[in-house]
Formats: C-alpha cells, sequence, structure tokens
C-alpha cells in the first residue's frame, strides 16, 4: 500500500488557502489540511498553495497536511438518477451511496473532431425561448436576469417541461428555500426518474461552488457519451460561482482584473461551458446558465465574458404593462436558432417570428410617443394592444405551450390586431392561419 505524502508545516494561512512546500504533488490533487479537505490550484517550484473548501479557521502552521494523491471524482452511473448530492458528490436526501465508477472531474473539454453540428431542437415549453429564441441541442446559453427576478423559478420551469432525457440542475450559493424548492418540486412533478442536483447551499463555504459545475457536467457526459441520451445541464448562479473564484484569487494575492475578478475568469467559464456538445452517436450537452446582473449592467465582467464564449443569451425583464416576468425579445438571442427553425419546426415558424418582434417593436415605438405627449395613430393603438396580448400570453415565462400552440395563438393576435398586408409574411402562409378580424 502506498504512503500518502504527510507534512506538519504550514508557510502562509489566508481565509481561503494554506501554502506549504512540498515534493511530488500534482495540480488539483486533494488533500486534508487540519481535517479539513483542499485542492492544490498553484505550484511554484516546491512551493504548493491549496484552497480549504471549509475554510481555514482551526487550521494552525503545525497542522497536518495528507495529500490523496487524486484529483476529486464523482461516482458515476445509472444510480444518480433522481438523487440530490452536495458539491462533492455525497448524498444530501438520505438515500444510500451511489453505485458506480469513480471518474476524475473537471476534465479536459470535447475534442472537437467528436463535436457534430447541433441539429437536434431542445424544447422548452417556454415560448419566449422556443418561438423566438429557440435552443439545440449542444448548445451553450446563458440567463440574464437582476438578482431579484424569479430565475430559479424559470430554471425549474425548464427542467420540467424540457424534452431531454436527463437534467442536471448545479445549484450554487442556494439558500434553503430554494434548495427545498427545487427537491419538492421535482418529488411532487414525478419527474424523478430523470433529475440529478448537485446542491451548494448559503450554509456550506462559498469555495465549495468550485466543485459543482464539474460534478455536473461530469454525470453529464456519463450519460451523454455512455449512455448516448440526451442531457440538459442548468446551472445557478455563475456569478456566485465566479464570486467563489474571486475568494481564492484575492486569497493568493492575485492582482485582480476588472470588477476585482481573477485574470482567470474567461478561461475558467470557458471550461465549463465548452462541454457542450453534440455527439455523433446521438448524445448531447446542452448547458442553460443564470447569470445574475446588477441592476441589468451587462458589462460587468461576469456577463462580458460570458458573452464570448455562449451562443447567444436569454434576457429575463419584468414587464410592467402586463404585471408579469417576459423572455425580453429585444435583448434575447439563440445564434444557433436557424438550424432548427422551419425544419425541426412548423414551416411558418420563422415567418411568424419575424413578424411578431417587428410588430412588438412598433408597439414599443408606440409607448415612446405615448410617454412622450405625441398622438397616437389607430396603426399605433392596435399593435399596442397587440404588444399585451403577446406580452401576457407567449412570452411570459409561466405561460406552457408546445410550439405548434404558440405559433397557432400567435397568429390569433396578428388575426385580431392586424391586416394582412401589415404582417409582412408570405401569402402561403396568410392564407392557411390568417383569419382576418380587423377591417
Amino acid at each position: 500500500m502506498e504512503l500518502k505524502k504527510q507534512y506538519t508545516h504550514i508557510k502562509n494561512i489566508t481565509k481561503a488557502t494554506c501554502t506549504i512546500d512540498a515534493d511530488g504533488v500534482g495540480n488539483e490533487e486533494l488533500a486534508f489540511i487540519g481535517g479539513k479537505l483542499a485542492q492544490v490550484v498553484k505550484i511554484i517550484g516546491p512551493e504548493v498553495t491549496l484552497q480549504v473548501f471549509g475554510g481555514t479557521e482551526g487550521i494552525f502552521t503545525d497542522s497536518k497536511t495528507v495529500f490523496l494523491g487524486k484529483s476529486p471524482t464523482l461516482k458515476v452511473g445509472d444510480d444518480l438518477a433522481g438523487r440530490f448530492f452536495n458539491a462533492y458528490g455525497e448524498p444530501i436526501d438520505d438515500g444510500p451511496n451511489p453505485l458506480g465508477k469513480d471518474i476524475e472531474i473537471g476534465g479536459p473539454t470535447i475534442n472537437p473532431v467528436r463535436r457534430e453540428q447541433p441539429y437536434k431542437l431542445i424544447a422548452t415549453g417556454i415560448a419566449g425561448i422556443d418561438l423566438n429564441n429557440t435552443l439545440v441541442a449542444g448548445q451553450k446559453i446563458p440567463f440574464f436576469a437582476n438578482a431579484d427576478q424569479p430565475y430559479n423559478e424559470v430554471m425549474a420551469t425548464v427542467a420540467l417541461r424540457a424534452k431531454a432525457d436527463k437534467i442536471i440542475l448545479g445549484g450554487m450559493g442556494l439558500t434553503n428555500d430554494d434548495y427545498l424548492f427545487f427537491k419538492n418540486l421535482f418529488e411532487e412533478e414525478g419527474v424523478l426518474d430523470k433529475i440529478i442536483c448537485f446542491i451548494n447551499t448559503t450554509d456550506n463555504p462559498p469555495v465549495e461552488r468550485l466543485l459543482i459545475p464539474d460534478m455536473a457536467l461530469t454525470a453529464a457526459e456519463y450519460f451523454a457519451v455512455e449512455k448516448n441520451q440526451s442531457v440538459l445541464v442548468l446551472l445557478t448562479d455563475m456569478t456566485l460561482y465566479a464570486d467563489a473564484l474571486s475568494i481564492v484569487s484575492n486569497r493568493m494575492d492575485q492582482i485582480p482584473s476588472k470588477d476585482s475578478m481573477p485574470g482567470s475568469l474567461y478561461s475558467d467559464l470557458a471550461k465549463i461551458y465548452e462541454k457542450a456538445a453534440q455527439f455523433p452517436d446521438g448524445g448531447s450537452i446542452t448547458i442553460i446558465a443564470v447569470t445574475t446582473l446588477s441592476e441589468g449592467d451587462i458589462t460587468h465582467a461576469i456577463p462580458d465574458n460570458t458573452g464570448y464564449i455562449t451562443e447567444g443569451q436569454l434576457f429575463l425583464r419584468q414587464d410592467s404593462d402586463v404585471g408579469k416576468v417576459i423572455v425580453d425579445p429585444f435583448r434575447s438571442l439563440s445564434r444557433l436558432k436557424q438550424l432548427v427553425i422551419g425544419k425541426k419546426t412548423r414551416e411558418d415558424h420563422p415567418q411568424v417570428m419575424n413578424a411578431a418582434i417587428r410588430l412588438f417593436a412598433d408597439a414599443a415605438n408606440a409607448k415612446t410617443k405615448l410617454e412622450n405627449g405625441f398622438d397616437l395613430t389607430e396603426y399605433d393603438s392596435r399593435s399596442l394592444n397587440f404588444a399585451k396580448d403577446y406580452s401576457k400570453n407567449i412570452l411570459a415565462v409561466d405561460v406552457n405551450l408546445d410550439t405548434d400552440a404558440m405559433l397557432n395563438e400567435t397568429w390569433e393576435y396578428f388575426s385580431e390586431h392586424f391586416k394582412e398586408e401589415e404582417l409582412g409574411i408570405k401569402n402561403e402562409f396568410t392564407k392557411k392561419y390568417y383569419k382576418a378580424k380587423v377591417d
């Protein structure tokens, strides 16, 4: 039996890290320091810095450090389905330890030659996504939302409605109420057979959040690659993940970059998002990740870097005219939607989507005129009425429709509020779907 390396002298202790002199240690290797789990984050010559997941309180310079000779692992297998785990892959649902094989988490991103161009539709049941910003299996996309918006509820809705074989939730910095909300909802809706959750709550050390995405994506790779399944990974909240990166970086006296974030932020985020892929054998990993904003500021380092990595973005916005949270049609974008709309969905989908957004924009212009005291035209009034119907009954995140129903309902609002020639839609589609209600 190989003896584990042990040391009893710590050179430096911060609130999140310890530094010792050691040899033969690997990057990301696990260790116990004073009985607390830690991980190697930097090696310079003999000097090794470890992040201590539970914080360094109670650790002294003569505390014992024992290196485990391995990186963090997750035991993967079919037993993961329906279970809730902590950041270390340990059950938190009072169930047994899962059976399976140990896989190191945080491995390299997928070789580009193993990727296929995405071609499968991922339906969520939320019209603001499926109608205007259709998602494709293998895509990576963030949800940008202010901290006071119901983004966890939206993620739960996606988990319930999404057409995927497995849904993996990575919750970071959840309140206990948020955790119980997800747990109780999944149990009540009877979807646990396809749900796997890795949870870090506010009661857990913030640094543990750094393990959650890697745990979730290791499980995702098992089901996508070995089982050829369609896997949807939901991560919330990536801002709290980045905050944990900043904690470790600052404690290591690294020079911060923009907004006090570490200089490695882009690569740290890319390492996660680039795990999204469509595989040749049919399996796929799709990533939707919440990034909370401060008063809608997308120039902050976290959303700014995210935008360069992902394939679009989804914005949540409170629509004061209808009193509901909607997926903002102007600020949201799925760069891959052209791969499936009108191909995997009904043929009129691209035309309906474009017409609806244009007419919604006309309503926004009419609202600006009204707010500035200008008279409205008859068309302006109709466009405003359309926008209210469209926002309340189509764009709102609490509306659950399949794509055909979304299209049919949008045609109803077209027919109710506009003349055929005002739509700018091909005749072959207006003849089939438009039923004039406007003189």
